[in-house]
């Protein structure tokens, strides 16, 4: 039998590549140019070098691992200058994603914003070790440090994060009924209804970028959130209101003048909505056309 291309080897990666680059980097664009670089040095070892590798799963993995860091440093000199709140790179996928819990909660957008305060080595052994379960010592080499320094980077990271992920893991079908609930009183500019869906400490966070009108700081409370919301109809006469699958959970799109104009997704916790991510800025909407495959 003929041994695989290099082309065929890699594509058999190529989503589990793209899916650890963009949890570790929040952006779609800079995943796929990581992937791309990760292709390059593949492509560059020749027959002779690649066929030294025992396991080309977990050597692309490193690579992927390693470009990411160089980027992660790049991208938060980018951030400092960002205008307003950052949110990850929304991503339109299926509903199959989701069937697999663990790895719909790694990429939902609530998480990756969890993940944004997290150190790059932080985010690195977090990614690698929770969610694709890779040995420490696995690890270490891309971090060019010991097993036993990255099982202490681990365990601050799993402590930052389960102090700030959602309390309360929910199924499909409560998230979306509430989603139902709240698209609902939305659409009708239903003031009271809105109160009940909305948790009393609801946040509200809207990433413009400095391009789309958005509110520069996050908006906190039952009240202040469900005002601003139950006026969308005048805000935003014409704009229609869909469901959608982001980032492996039921989520909205709103569609201005024609447009892909805001991708909003939620946290659900108790059957209210404790936090509402509405992502405005166009240059994060380029993966909102067709679904992109992610998987572990």
């Amino acid at each position: 039998m003929r041994p695989p291309s290099p082309e065929d080897l890699f594509a058999t990666h190529r989503s589990l590549l793209f899916t650890v680059a963009y949890e570790m980097l929040g952006s779609a664009a800079d995943a796929e140019d990581v992937v791309q670089e990760a292709w390059l040095r593949w492509a560059d070892m020749g027959d002779a070098g690649r066929a030294e590798v025992r396991d080309p799963r977990l050597y692309l993995v490193r690579i992927i691992t390693r470009q990411a860091l160089n980027r992660l440093r790049t991208l938060a000199r980018r951030k400092e200058d960002y205008i307003g709140e950052w949110l990850p790179e929304p991503l339109l996928t299926s509903p199959n994603v989701a069937e697999d819990a663990e790895l719909a909660e790694s990429v939902s957008i609530a998480m990756l914003t969890v993940l944004e305060t997290l150190t790059p080595a932080e985010r690195v052994v977090f990614v690698l070790g929770e969610v694709f379960d890779m040995p420490y010592d696995e690890i270490a080499p891309v971090l060019d440090k010991t097993p036993a320094a990255v099982r202490q980077i681990a365990h601050r990271a799993r402590e930052h994060v389960a102090a700030r992920r959602p309390r309360m893991q929910v199924g499909r079908a409560e998230q979306q009924a509430v989603l139902a609930r709240f698209l609902a009183a939305v659409n009708s500019g239903d003031l009271q209804g809105l109160l009940q869906v909305l948790a009393p400490d609801v946040v509200l966070v809207a990433d413009g970028g400095g391009v789309a009108a958005a509110v520069r700081n996050p908006i906190v409370g039952g009240d202040r959130v469900a005002r601003l919301l139950s006026s969308f109809s005048t805000r935003a006469p014409g704009a229609r209101i869909s469901t959608v699958w982001i980032n492996g959970a039921p989520a909205l799109r709103v569609d201005a003048a024609g447009d892909f104009d805001t991708a909003i997704s939620i946290v659900v916790e108790s059957g209210r909505v404790t936090r509402i991510y509405a992502m405005r800025n166009p240059h994060k909407m380029g993966r909102l056309d067709e679904q992109v495959p992610l998987s572990r």
